[in-house]
């Protein structure tokens, strides 16, 4: 019997995440190159998700003085800002996700959220209406490891108080998320939903063989929580 469902955040919870003007604009506000800028992002992706840039604002002064620029404070808190603003507009809800975890907890599924982040999503969470209806957020940048590390299954599961043979995991597949899942022994579940594809990821596994869905509409039936919220 499942009792609890893990959902990765960005490209599951949130539509195909892309990249947009914000981006530029941050840039330009720290003074580097907005080239170099999104290179740098790359670069630095799996240290900074896991920690070790430490705060946004000394973690964005790291990332300048690499690219050999040296900011004030007042650009640093600024582009902090922009920063959260852009990582929000790149990755707007589904439009189907608040009614999925509204049925999964009303069906007395615990539910948490399990991400490769860094400094934003600790932030921006809690601003959105997912923080009403989850039990448990589990952020890389705290844990000090990504996934696949086992750590981030093994703190969801001691967030939830659940058995990890009695959790399902469901994910776009980045950080091969689904390989680490099933390793530590929760129920691992694809969504393949239609706008993914071109998404900005990291570390996807397209050679996952596992289950399946297309939307995450189907999970709460998976858990036997059949009416979908409104």
């Amino acid at each position: 019997m499942i009792q609890a469902v893990c959902f990765d955040y960005y490209n599951t919870c949130t539509s195909a995440v892309r990249r947009g003007g914000g981006h530029r604009r941050t840039a330009e506000v720290l003074g580097v190159d907005p080239a170099e800028w999104l290179s740098v992002l790359d670069r630095t992706y799996d240290e900074r998700a896991r920690g070790g840039y430490g705060s946004h604002l000394a973690g964005l002064r790291r990332l300048c003085t690499e690219l050999g620029v040296e900011p004030t404070t007042a650009q640093l808190r600024e582009a902090a800002e922009l920063r959260l603003a852009t990582v929000q507009a790149d990755a707007p809800l589904r439009p189907e996700t608040l009614g999925v975890l509204d049925a999964l907890r009303a069906a007395g599924v615990r539910i948490a959220i399990v991400s490769d982040c860094w400094f934003e999503l600790p932030l921006v969470l809690p601003r959105t209406p997912l923080a009403d209806v989850i039990d448990a957020a589990v952020y890389s940048c705290q844990v000090g490891h990504t996934k696949p590390h086992a750590a981030m299954y093994a703190t969801a599961c001691a967030q939830l108080d659940v058995d990890p043979a009695r959790c399902l995991y469901v994910g776009d597949g980045g950080s091969r998320e689904l390989t680490g899942a099933a390793r530590f022994g929760l129920t691992a579940i694809q969504l393949r939903a239609p706008d993914l594809g071109a998404h900005l990821t990291f570390h996807a596994e397209p050679d996952w063989r596992g289950p399946m869905v297309t939307s995450l509409e189907a999970v709460p039936e998976l858990v036997g929580a059949r009416e979908l919220v409104a």
